[in-house]
């Protein structure tokens, strides 16, 4: 009787090896998978930070472009606002020149004398 208690107890002890060796098993396939999904997760928020930091950048760049010509822009009308706000009087000097007043500085302009046919 004793051999078949421990033929019992050995199948049993068997099956338990066996219950837990596939235990084992399924879990290393569910830590597999488990690694595979948060790899294939973590490369497809890596993908959109680097769209996103380049869509970023590419919008940095523009502004920069922007900011440049504005500033092109402003330069160019302050130049011409200065020459607008200049004022030009034909003084009857002796000489026949122009003078011409720009932010404040005088300049004189000499005319030609049309040669006489």
């Amino acid at each position: 009787m004793s051999l078949r208690i421990k033929a019992v107890v050995d199948k049993f002890v068997e099956e338990l090896k066996e219950a837990l060796e596939a235990d084992m098993h399924d879990r290393e396939m569910k830590e597999r998978e488990m690694q595979s999904y948060i790899e294939e997760r973590e490369r497809e928020v890596a993908e959109r930070e680097a769209a996103w930091k380049a869509e970023l950048s590419r919008r940095e760049a523009e502004i920069a472009r922007q900011e440049a010509r504005l500033k092109m822009e402003k330069e160019n009308l302050e130049k011409e606002k200065s020459v607008l706000m200049g004022t030009a009087s034909n003084q009857d000097n002796q000489d026949g020149a122009l003078e011409i007043t720009v932010s404040g500085e005088k300049y004189r302009c000499l005319r030609f004398a049309k040669a006489k046919k």
